[in-house]
């Protein structure tokens, strides 16, 4: 009795622990304290409002200028974009990138908060939304709209 007791205890402990994982945001890598400690390594200072929104962190901070400024922070490579950022790349760059990438009926690309938007459709129909580095283009997060 007492082992039939015990192992349905670690059964609900385990779905228990389960649930609370499937409920947490996917980071894919680079925790909140992590995330804290590099824009603190890369001279930020008073970071506020950490947020695991869109496939990337996003706080505000203040700059090693002394300016407030938004920033996210690519939870797999670590890269911090600025919202005052600039790019090199044009609206016509990005699409042509996305086209190379499969994307069709690519559409409202903006260049905002130091980084690339577009919406678009995957192959298999889907709209979606999609983020890309100012620096190249890279893809970083797709989301499904």
């Amino acid at each position: 009795m007492r082992i039939i007791k015990t192992t349905a205890l670690l059964l609900a402990l385990t779905a228990a622990g389960a649930a609370a994982a499937a409920d947490a945001p996917k980071t894919k890598g680079l925790t909140e304290p992590q995330v804290r400690q590099l824009l603190a390594d890369k001279g930020y200072t008073k970071v506020d409002d950490i947020d695991f929104e869109d496939g990337m962190w996003e706080a505000d901070a203040t700059s090693a200028n002394g300016k407030r400024t938004d920033v996210r922070v690519d939870p797999a490579s670590g890269r911090i974009f600025a919202d005052a950022q600039v790019s090199n790349l044009s609206e016509n760059d990005i699409k042509a990138k996305l086209a190379a990438a499969g994307y069709a009926k690519i559409h409202d690309v903006d260049f905002d908060d130091g980084m690339w938007q577009a919406e678009a459709e995957r192959a298999d129909g889907k709209q979606v939304e999609i983020h890309l580095s100012p620096d190249d283009g890279a893809i970083l997060h797709v989301e499904n709209d």
